[in-house]
C-alpha cells in the first residue's frame, strides 16, 4: 500500500515533467526552426498553422486533465465513520458494494478514500478514481494527450532530419536511430541537446501508443455498456443499445465536449443491474 501511495504521488509529477518538457521543445525549439526566414513568412504557415494545432491539443489535453482531478467521484460515503464496526470496514474495504448503494459497480478506492459510483479504475497519473462523473473528460484526456505526442513525434522528426541531413523514408531508419544516437553521442559527433531530442522521440512515441491503445479499450467497454471494474469481477449488465450508452457517457453536448474541455453536464447515470 505504501508503494502505491507513492507511486499516486510520483506519476501525477511526471506527467506533469513531461508535458513541460514537451511545451517547452515545441514553443522554444521545433516552431521556431520551422520559420527560416521569418520577415518573408506568410500568415497561414506550415509553422504557425502546426503551432496553432499543438497549442490546441495540449490545451484540452491539459483541460481534461484538471477536470478529470477536480471532478472527483461521488463521496457516497461520506458521513460514514469506517472506524465503527469491524464488519462495515470490512465491506469496505475488500472493494464491495457500499452501505445504502443499489449500484452493483460502487466501489471502496482504498488510495482515494472514496467511493466511486460506476467505478472503472483507480489512474495513478491523475491521482484520482475514474468513475461516472469523470469518465468523459478521462477518455478526452487520453485522446488529445495520444495526438500530442505524436504531433511533437512528427515535428521532433522533422527537426532531426533538419538537424543529422537525414531521411526517415525508410522506416527502419527511426528503429535504428537510438543505437547509432547513442555511438555518436559517447563518441563526441552528437550534441547533447540532439540526443535528447532522440530520446523524446521514443518516449512520445511510447506514450502516444499506450494512451491511443487506452482509449479505444475504454470506448469498447463503453459501446458494451461495462466497466473495467466489472468486467475484473465478472458482472453481468443489462444489454443496451450502444447509442444509449454512449450517450450516458459523452451526454448529448458531445461534439461541444470534444472541441472544448467541459464537464459532464446533463448526464444522468442510470444504474445498471445485474442479471
Amino acid at each position: 500500500m505504501l508503494v502505491l501511495r507513492l507511486l499516486n504521488v510520483v506519476a501525477p509529477a511526471y506527467f506533469l515533467c513531461i508535458s513541460l518538457v514537451t511545451f517547452v521543445l515545441q514553443i522554444f525549439l521545433f516552431i521556431p526552426s520551422m520559420f527560416r526566414d521569418p520577415s518573408t513568412t506568410p500568415l497561414f504557415s506550415p509553422a504557425l498553422l502546426h503551432g496553432a494545432l499543438f497549442l490546441f491539443l495540449s490545451a484540452n489535453a491539459l483541460g481534461n486533465y484538471i477536470l478529470v482531478i477536480q471532478s472527483s467521484p461521488e463521496e457516497l460515503g461520506k458521513g460514514f465513520n469506517l472506524g465503527e464496526g469491524a464488519e462495515m470496514v470490512a465491506d469496505w474495504l475488500d472493494g464491495s458494494r457500499s452501505p445504502g448503494s443499489a449500484l452493483p459497480s460502487t466501489h471502496y478506492c482504498r488510495l482515494c478514500a472514496r467511493v466511486t459510483q460506476r467505478h472503472d479504475h483507480h489512474c495513478f497519473f491523475t491521482g484520482n478514481c475514474i468513475g461516472s462523473r469523470n469518465m468523459r473528460n478521462f477518455i478526452m484526456f487520453c485522446l488529445y494527450t495520444s495526438l500530442a505526442c505524436l504531433d511533437s513525434l512528427v515535428a521532433g522528426m522533422a527537426y532531426i532530419s533538419a538537424s543529422l541531413s537525414m531521411s526517415f523514408a525508410n522506416p527502419l531508419a527511426f528503429l535504428t536511430l537510438l543505437p547509432h544516437s547513442i555511438s555518436q553521442f559517447f563518441s563526441g559527433a552528437l550534441l547533447s541537446s540532439e540526443m535528447f531530442v532522440i530520446l523524446m522521440l521514443y518516449l512520445w512515441l511510447g506514450i502516444g501508443l499506450a494512451c491511443a491503445g487506452f482509449c479505444c479499450h475504454q470506448l469498447l467497454l463503453i459501446l458494451r455498456g461495462q466497466t473495467r471494474y466489472q468486467v475484473r469481477k465478472g458482472m453481468v449488465v443489462r444489454a443496451r443499445p450502444w447509442r444509449e450508452n454512449l450517450r450516458e457517457v459523452f451526454g448529448k453536448r458531445w461534439l461541444l465536449g470534444l472541441l472544448i474541455p467541459m464537464l459532464n453536464v446533463g448526464n444522468d447515470c442510470r444504474r445498471q443491474k445485474v442479471k
